[in-house]
């Protein structure tokens, strides 16, 4: 199972992204998923998860209003808009696939992991 974190970039503060992770090797279209990142220095931190339909979503207060979070089970792809984007949202991004049948805040409920993609929030 492979998952390819990609749509990173410098953007400047107040500024939007919008990340994928399209996951190979599986159908995701039964498991929940999610969005972390490990901002240098710090430990790595829950972002955003979303169920195996997209029916249900949740976002770490500091991206609340700010970060969306979708799937298109079609294309084996989960994705996070990030809008008005923060110096402190710089990060590398990684998106996981929940082991359970429900989104977690914890990344050691997460099994198969991308390799990540950098953000970079100027101010």
């Amino acid at each position: 199972v492979q998952l390819q974190a990609s749509g990173g970039g410098l953007v400047q503060a107040g500024g939007s992204l919008r990340l994928s992770c399209t996951v190979a090797g599986r159908t995701v279209s039964d498991a929940a998923m999610g969005w972390f990142r490990r901002a240098p220095g710090k430990d790595r931190e829950f972002v955003a998860s979303i169920n195996w339909s997209g029916g249900s979503t949740d976002y770490a207060d500091s991206v609340k209003g700010r970060f969306a979070v979708s799937r298109d089970n079609a294309k084996n792809t989960v994705y996070l808009e990030m809008n008005s984007v923060k110096p402190e949202d710089t990060a590398v991004y990684y998106c996981g696939i929940s082991r359970y049948d429900r989104a977690f805040r914890s990344g050691t409920m997460y099994a198969y992991w991308g390799q990540g993609t950098l953000v970079t929030v100027s101010s």
